[in-house]
Formats: structure tokens, C-alpha cells, sequence
């Protein structure tokens, strides 16, 4: 099988960006559709690199003092309705348990949707004094949300992910929580994954239900549409007060603790799929990559060949995650073509004339850009090389971003700017949600944050011509 007919199995990324990317999940053997409607099984090589994610993340949150726990999956209907916001905010997306043992329970259970709820009643049996405080907590688990469009990893009904929950003497000490887990989010996305972010806060009408503020890392994809990387939710005593989480402050009175909750999901794998990838499917940035390095053998059949490609294999695994392609069903064509489908970051070729001249041949997933290397120096040579392509990967994503970074002055000119060069589009805004309301309207498009880092680009709302207050970014969105 030539290289152009193997290519061609994955839909041309241009052509149908959608198709592409279902195309890559399922040749890339990340994960496959189940009889569950809605659900998917992530297979071992995309399950490999949430484990990657998953153990990064977890170091930087115990650097934070934060603490891993596991609350039940099923949360008592009144549990549920004690936080109106809360509630209203998940009722289309929430699964109920009704009947269990062949009998109808006497009171309904939801699927967990998420854990505030569930966080919030145990705090308040477990706070006594300020001494017990902070308590800072996470769970790594799976939730379910009755999602009407699903796609692998961007949104299907049950998924993996990590909720933190914490409580706080204070209010200012909560809110420096919030954002320090914030830029853990941002670390998580940007050194490991290699993605730039924007940080910001949610509108009122973006924000997580029952928050008091919303923080965001925001995400760009290669086709110019948005993906909401992780949040961060300042709860102030939203979730206290009905659940009577108090304490004896160091006055000796009663006092609402504050809290906070934040959370990344299996969205991320799509993250790093449309961000990256290519028409010959998947691009992995070395950090996150199951298999950082493989070695493909040419003319595996002569002499010597697999024996030397298998001692620079064993050599080499102590220090890289690497794979050997043994297989002898296939050309060297159609494997070159299998690994770079699956993203694998540097490929080694060796055959009978580069152990001859005791060198090998690596290639590189991002560029396809090739070089002989000495045997003697593989192993500096691929250390260099791997950093090199994390960095360049993250340099190429960024430079889409600025390309597709655009600002506009009125309604007509969000519409336009999206439709001919799809991306994030800055405008002034007074703050309204009317207006928030008719930009969706009219473009599709979604307020994406109001960035940290602020501009002035003119005086007035380029929706409403009122007054603006700040700078904000929209976009259409996964």
C-alpha cells in the first residue's frame, strides 16, 4: 500500500474538519463509539494519554496541597435542589436513577453531573474550626451530562475528569485559590500540551452554575473554532450557606466557610488532536505522547538488521518511551505511514547500509523533516530533538491564533470577520447580556472571556454604541 492511498483514508482536513478529526480518533485507535448512545471507550493509546495528562496535573495540584478523595456517583434528588442556581443550571443534562433491585426507590438519585452538592454536605458534617481549615480537595472520576450532540472527547454524555472542591477561612484566600489553579490549568495546557491560551473571566451568563465568578483558559483549534480548556469558579458562600458549611472563627463565632471548584476533562485529548493535527493524523507533542520515540528496521529481513535496531531499543528505553515495529506483515512504507498517524514525535529509521556507516535516520512527526544521526550520538541527538518539537509545536499553534486573531467595531463586522477568517474576534462591550445575546444570535458565536490582559480598542460597545467597559473575545465554539 503506497503512502498517498494510506493518507487517504483520513478525510482531508480542510475539506470536512469534522469528519477529519472522527477520522483520526478512530484510525488513531483513541477511542470507538459503544452501544451506550452518547458514550465512548477510550482505547489503550488515547486512555495512555489522559494517564499523561492525569499525571502531570495531579504533581502541580499537590503542590498546591491539594488532597485526592472519592464521593459516590450517586447524589439524593433533595441533595440536588438545596442550591436553586445550581440546579437549574444542570436539569436538561442530568440522569436519574428511579428504580434499583427490581423496585422504584422511594426517592429519585441523579448520575453525578458534577460533585458541588455531594463536596458541600460532607464539609459541613466534617468543619468544626477554622483549625480544620483550608480543605483542599480532588477527585479524578467519570461524570454523566445527557448531552443531545456528542463527539469523542469534545462532548459525550459520560467522560473522564477531575473535579477539585475546596473550603476557606476566607474570602481573599479562596479567590487566590481559584487562580492559582487557574495557572495550574494553564501549565497543564500549555508545556504539556503545547497549546497558547487565553485566560479571562466568564460573563455572567457564561459562568458555571451557582458561581459567584468563572475563569477560564480558552483554546484555539486549527479550523478557528473555540475550546474551553479548563475552569476555575469562585463560589463565595453560594454553596455554604444552604449547605450550613460554618465554622468557629477565631473570634470565636460562627462563620460561612468560602469555596471554590475547578476542572479538566477528557476534552483535552480532542484539544490536542484539532490543535495540532494534519492530513496524515495525529501531531503529539513529545510530553504527552504515549510513545515519544519509534524505531522502524528496513530490510528487516537481512542479516543483522533486527538484531541492531533491537539493541538501540533496549538501550534507549531507559530514557524515552519508545516503541519497536517488529511487524513483518507490513511494508516499511505502510509503517512509516501507522506511526505517523498516530503522532509519534520522532521516528528512527535503520537498515543494512546505515549500520554499515553506524548511523540512523530520525525523522520528525511535526515537519517530516529528516537527519542522519550517529549511533554514538542517538540518544543527545533525539533529547534535543524532542524539546526542539515541543517548542516548535507550540510556536506553530500560536502563530495560528495571531493569524486568526482579529478586531471588530460593530455587529456586522464580528459577522464578517468570523465568516472570513474563523478564529477569536475583540471587540469593546458595556457589559450587557442583551448584547451578549444578539452577537450569538446574529453570528454564532459565543463570549469566550474577558481577558485578563486588557485593551482599549475604542470607547463605545461595538454592539450597542453604549459605553464600553471592558475588552472582550468571542468565538464559535466546540
Amino acid at each position: 500500500m503506497g503512502k498517498e492511498e494510506f493518507v487517504k483514508e483520513i478525510t482531508n482536513i480542510e475539506e470536512d474538519f469534522a469528519k477529519w478529526y472522527t477520522d483520526v480518533v478512530r484510525k488513531a485507535e483513541l477511542a470507538d463509539y459503544t452501544d451506550t448512545k452518547g458514550c465512548i471507550a477510550i482505547r489503550p493509546y488515547g486512555y495512555a494519554i489522559w494517564e499523561n495528562i492525569q499525571k502531570y496535573a495531579d504533581k502541580k495540584f499537590k503542590e498546591n496541597g491539594v488532597k485526592n478523595v472519592y464521593f459516590p456517583v450517586l447524589i439524593p434528588e433533595d441533595l440536588l435542589q438545596k442550591e436553586k442556581d445550581h440546579v437549574e443550571g444542570f436539569a436538561p443534562e442530568v440522569a436519574w436513577v428511579t428504580e434499583a433491585g427490581g423496585e422504584k426507590l422511594e426517592e429519585r438519585y441523579c448520575i453525578r453531573p458534577t460533585s458541588e452538592t455531594m463536596f458541600s454536605t460532607l464539609y459541613s458534617k466534617w468543619l468544626k474550626s477554622w483549625r480544620d481549615l483550608p480543605m483542599i480537595y480532588n477527585q479524578w472520576c467519570n461524570v454523566l451530562r445527557w448531552e443531545k450532540e456528542t463527539r469523542p472527547f469534545l462532548r459525550s454524555r459520560e467522560f473522564l475528569w477531575q473535579e477539585g472542591h475546596t473550603i476557606h477561612e476566607t474570602s481573599e484566600e479562596a479567590k487566590k485559590f481559584t487562580m492559582d489553579m487557574l495557572d495550574v490549568y494553564a501549565d497543564v495546557i500549555e508545556n504539556l500540551l503545547a497549546i497558547p491560551v487565553l485566560k479571562g473571566q466568564k460573563t455572567k451568563k457564561e459562568q458555571f452554575a451557582g458561581a459567584d465568578a468563572t475563569y477560564t483558559v480558552e483554546t484555539l483549534m486549527h479550523d478557528g473554532r473555540a475550546l474551553q480548556g479548563g475552569t476555575s469558579h469562585y463560589f463565595a458562600q453560594n454553596f455554604t450557606k444552604p449547605f450550613d458549611v460554618k465554622f468557629q472563627n477565631r473570634e470565636g463565632k460562627e462563620e460561612y466557610a468560602y469555596q471554590t471548584s475547578w476542572g479538566i476533562s477528557t476534552r483535552l485529548i480532542g484539544a490536542v488532536i484539532m490543535a495540532h493535527g494534519d492530513n496524515r493524523g495525529l501531531k503529539l507533542p513529545p510530553k504527552v505522547a504515549p510513545i515519544q520515540v519509534v524505531i522502524v528496521p528496513v530490510a528487516m529481513q537481512k542479516a543483522g538488521v533486527k538484531e541492531k535496531a533491537t539493541e538501540l531499543y533496549e538501550a534507549l528505553k531507559k530514557n524515552f518511551r519508545m516503541e519497536l515495529d517488529l511487524r513483518d506483515n507490513y511494508t516499511p512504507g505502510f509503517k512509516f505511514n501507522d506511526w505517523e498517524m498516530r503522532g509519534v514525535p520522532i521516528r528512527i529509521e535503520i537498515g543494512p547500509r546505515d549500520i554499515e556507516n553506524g548511523v540512523a535516520v530520525l525523522v520528525r512527526r511535526d515537519t517530516l523533516e529528516k537527519e542522519t544521526v550517529e549511533l554514538s550520538n542517538l540518544e543527545n541527538r533525539i533529547s534535543e530533538l524532542l524539546e526542539q518539537i515541543q517548542k516548535d509545536m507550540y510556536e506553530v499553534c500560536l502563530k495560528i491564533r495571531k493569524e486568526k486573531t482579529t478586531v471588530a467595531y460593530s455587529l456586522d463586522e464580528i459577522l464578517k470577520n468570523l465568516n472570513e477568517n474563523q478564529g477569536y474576534v475583540k471587540t469593546m462591550w458595556c457589559g450587557e447580556t442583551e448584547c451578549e445575546n444578539k452577537v450569538k444570535e446574529v453570528t454564532g458565536a459565543h463570549s469566550r472571556c474577558i481577558p485578563f490582559e486588557q485593551e482599549h480598542l475604542a470607547d463605545t460597545c461595538a454592539i450597542c454604541g453604549k459605553k464600553a467597559t471592558k475588552m472582550i473575545v468571542w468565538g464559535r465554539q466546540y
